[in-house]
């Protein structure tokens, strides 16, 4: 994390309700103000972690996406409004931003993100959060973040449901063993064309909203101190039924 200035009064107003809680207050608000944080993704997971993100007075956020927004977009990607139809999601996202709080420095990153220029980009950022929609892309950034040693937040979203989890399998657990890492979840990525896409099994709209919200509640208690973040632990949510279950899951042991 860089070093910031203190917080400026209009900064202590718009913060006030961090400052007063004891596991944040004065301290953990200056964590977010020097805290680095890569997003990929400006839509449905991305959406939410970035206004929550600046809101909560990250000093700078870094957004990849390439895309551009269309009106089916519109259902659950929150950033974005009809105006901005046709726009760059990069362009539409940094002007709500900055509408939200102008004290975060929004960078955007008009690319996809891969394992050629995915070491470059998040070598920037303290912490990386996933908001990606395809299995190739999570697994490119959950090898590159561990090689980098850097946290990552990922989230998934199908249908009425979803999944959450902390990645640092670059860091002990206190036994004496690492952390686990996304491959000791899910060793492979399913066959092609097994796991249909959003656009083509549906997703609700607020399934997203609840996911990235929760996906930016790790990301600040990382960047803070606060908490237990999902270290070793998958949290899945189930949005028909309203139940969220907890699985928990370790790096196998070394043989021999």
């Amino acid at each position: 994390m860089t070093d910031a200035p203190p917080l400026s009064g209009d900064e202590l107003q718009r913060y006030a309700r961090h400052l007063v809680l004891a596991d944040i207050g004065g301290p953990g608000q200056q964590k977010l103000k020097r805290a680095r944080i890569l997003v990929l993704g400006a839509g449905g997971l991305g959406s939410p972690v970035a206004l929550y993100l600046v809101a909560a007075g990250v000093g700078t956020l870094g957004i990849v996406d390439d895309d551009t927004v269309s009106l089916s977009n519109l259902q659950r990607q929150i950033l974005h409004g009809t105006p901005d139809i046709g726009r760059p999601k990069l362009d539409s996202a940094r002007d709500a931003l900055a509408r939200l709080n102008p004290h975060v420095t929004v960078e955007p990153h008009a690319t996809r993100l891969d394992g050629e220029n995915g070491a470059a980009i998040i070598a920037g950022y303290d912490i990386v959060i996933d908001g990606s929609d395809n299995f190739a892309t999570r697994y490119a950034l959950a090898d590159l973040c561990e090689q980098l040693e850097k946290p990552l937040v990922t989230a998934a979203v199908q249908r009425f449901s979803g999944s959450l989890t902390v990645l640092v399998p670059f860091r002990e657990n206190g036994e004496g063993q690492l952390h686990p890492r996304y491959r000791d979840l899910f060793p492979e990525p399913p066959p092609a064309g097994l796991v249909p896409t959003c656009a083509e099994a549906g997703i609700l709209g607020v399934v997203t909203g609840i996911l990235g919200t929760l996906a930016a509640c790790e990301a600040i208690k990382l960047a803070t101190g606060a908490g237990e973040p999902l270290i070793g632990r998958l949290l899945l949510v189930d949005t028909l039924r309203m139940r969220f279950e907890e699985i928990r899951y370790r790096r196998p042991k070394a043989k021999g």
